[in-house]
């Protein structure tokens, strides 16, 4: 059964192989080429059948002889004063004999004009016919040979064309993950084919900085999920080498390596919510940005006060369409950040509102003097103003989930320095759709009833 089979199968490669040979692949090229044939074609069909009338336009029409009343024949042509011409001239000039030439034996002279003009009539018909057969026949082979040689040039032409789409073709087998610094860089005339390249180098450039983003990004979280694993298992290896250990001292190394696990923990879960907002928010709900920053802020109350911080809130009716959740964190991160970051005895300035119709929040705080050229490094994963800020407790992601969650939202993000020291965030949420608008200030105000109200506090209160 083997042996059928395999000839089965060489017969089968076979006739595949003719198939393919005999019936081409679709290309754009092959498309291309027989376009241009059909065009050609076509003009030059419509050419020749032009040419064609207007040339037996020009030739003698081949018309019925008729009597005249003077007993002559001629034309349905006439000249003036009802003298029958043909080609221009007067056949009974053509057929008149020479002055002074005797008159010839035969026919009487009546007769013998009009044998004459049926001979030019059947001779001038001959001529046209003639005439017209040649020209058709030229015509064809002029048209067969130009058939074979349009299907050559549509080819060589086709292949020019798209030459410049197998450039970018064999540029984007070439390049990979380790070469997207490669460009196509395209020359010639600014046409489409050229826009064409340029756009694909500009995917290139942004698929290149987002790897590179990427492989900064692990690194940088594998250096800060390395540091507390290496500071735990110091300190249980410091611990279980001492021999006069304690009850004391064992406890108190289990209690920084707790410390560093949690450092761990919030590290993990900061990074998946980071990763949940460079996600996308799936499913849009109405939520009251004032009240997601009331219920960050009543978290944070605490450390404000252990920080010396004051906090001036004035949160008002925010509804916007997002996740309530990631719009908390934003809420959170913000005023964390601004805590955080900030002078022994500062300040910190929380607002929450409508303006034209789009929920923002804004957080204003005081602190070091922040450079202008640094401030976009801020909102990068774990990039800090400089080495010292670290030791404050950040983990170096609260603006970068900021900006995560604000382009998941569709949400303007925009951040000043202020002259005197600290920043100046604000976050402009899109207006809701016009469909559900209303829905969404129905559901604001029964969660704006619900809370408390924090329309306007202030911490630690005066």
């Amino acid at each position: 059964m083997s042996a059928p089979a395999r000839g089965g199968e060489q017969i089968g490669g076979v006739a595949g192989e003719l198939l393919r040979f005999l019936v081409p692949r679709r290309t754009v090229r092959l498309r291309l080429t027989l376009l241009y044939v059909g065009l050609f074609l076509a003009s030059a069909a419509c050419l020749l059948v032009i040419t064609y009338f207007l040339v037996a336009q020009q030739l003698p029409q081949p018309v019925m002889l008729r009597t005249t009343g003077s007993g002559t024949a001629g034309t349905s042509q006439s000249a003036p004063g009802g003298e029958l011409v043909i080609g221009g001239t007067s056949i009974a000039t053509a057929c008149a004999p020479l002055p002074g030439t005797p008159p010839a034996p035969g026919p009487a002279p009546g007769q013998q004009l009009s044998n004459c003009q049926q001979l030019v009539e059947q001779a001038a018909a001959g001529v046209r016919n003639g005439t017209l057969d040649q020209l058709l026949i030229e015509s064809g082979v002029a048209f067969g040979i130009m058939a074979v040689a349009s299907v050559g040039l549509g080819w060589l032409m086709a292949g020019r064309v798209l030459r410049p789409l197998r450039t970018i073709t064999a540029a984007a087998r070439r390049i990979s993950a380790r070469s997207l610094h490669q460009r196509i860089a395209m020359t010639g005339p600014d046409d489409e084919l050229k826009e064409l390249g340029d756009t694909f180098d500009q995917l290139l450039g942004r698929l290149d900085a987002s790897f590179r983003a990427q492989r900064q990004f692990v690194a940088n979280a594998s250096h800060e999920l390395r540091t507390p694993l290496a500071r735990q298992r110091t300190l249980l290896e410091v611990a279980l080498r001492d021999r006069h250990a304690t009850n004391a001292s064992l406890r108190t190394a289990c209690e920084r390596a707790l410390a560093a696990g949690e450092q761990q923990e919030r590290l993990i879960a900061a990074l998946l919510t980071l990763a949940r907002g460079e996600r996308g928010v799936e499913e849009f709900e109405p939520f009251d940005l004032g009240g997601a920053a009331a219920g960050a802020l009543a978290a944070l109350r605490g450390e404000a006060g252990r920080r010396g911080v004051t906090v001036t809130a004035d949160l008002g009716e925010a509804p916007a369409l997002g996740d309530p959740r990631l719009a908390e964190r934003l809420a959170a991160n913000l005023a964390d950040n601004a805590i955080r970051y900030n002078e022994p005895g500062g300040q910190v300035e929380i607002t929450a509102g409508r303006r034209d119709g789009r929920a923002f929040l804004a957080v204003t705080n005081t602190g070091p003097v922040i450079p202008p050229d640094q401030l976009g490094r801020l909102f990068q994963p774990f990039q800090r103003l400089d080495p010292g800020r670290a030791g404050r407790g950040g983990l170096g992601l609260g603006l970068a989930i900021v900006s995560a969650i604000a382009a998941a939202h569709g949400a303007d993000l925009r951040a000043v320095t202020r002259a005197a020291g600290g920043l100046a965030v604000e976050v402009v949420f899109p207006p809701p759709p016009a469909e559900t608008a209303q829905r969404t200030e129905d559901r604001v105000r029964a969660m704006a009833a619900a809370r408390p109200t924090m329309a306007l506090c202030r911490w630690p209160r005066s």
